[in-house]
């Protein structure tokens, strides 16, 4: 696992201190529960806004509180090593918040990029970048859709034989 670039929230404020310099800096965050081909898309469209793609990932415990007690299905460490592998993702850390609203003051990154399915003036830190851009989302592509296709075609697992 390349653990090169997953950081605590307060030591990638520091490297990107240090890197920034004439530098633009993008955010986008989420559960990433299952990484599918319409996250590589969001990440590769925000990847494009600047030159350091910085992606914040809920924690365990904010994902149940977004999405109920059966999620997250991968864990956090597995999400991260998952994301940071990814070629447009320059760094990754967490929050254990329902939002990014104290990460993205605490990053300062210069582009917020979320869903084209979020409205303007509900994005989350929005006061804290000098731009937000709202990325198309591809249709049918979700982490809910999914989990509820391998619940349609497989059920529950077969009980253990005693």
């Amino acid at each position: 696992m390349n653990k090169r670039n997953v950081f605590s929230s307060p030591s990638l404020a520091k490297v990107l201190k240090s890197c920034r310099h004439g530098k633009t800096v993008v955010f986008t965050n989420g559960c990433f529960d299952l990484v599918h081909a319409g996250h590589l898309k969001v990440l590769e469209w925000a990847k494009r806004q600047g030159d350091l793609l910085v992606v914040g990932l809920n924690s365990d415990a904010s994902v149940r509180k977004l999405k109920g007690p059966r999620r997250p299905i991968l864990p956090l460490a597995d999400r991260a090593a998952l994301l940071a592998a990814l070629k447009p993702v320059d760094f990754v850390t967490s929050f254990s918040e329902e939002t990014p609203q104290r990460l993205i003051r605490l990053l300062r990154p210069d582009i917020l990029v979320k869903g084209g399915d979020w409205a303007a003036d509900s994005i989350v830190g929005r006061e804290f970048v000098k731009k937000v851009v709202r990325v198309p989302l591809m249709k049918g592509r979700s982490t809910t859709g999914i989990i509820s296709t391998i619940a349609k075609r497989y059920g529950a697992p077969p009980s253990k034989k005693k």
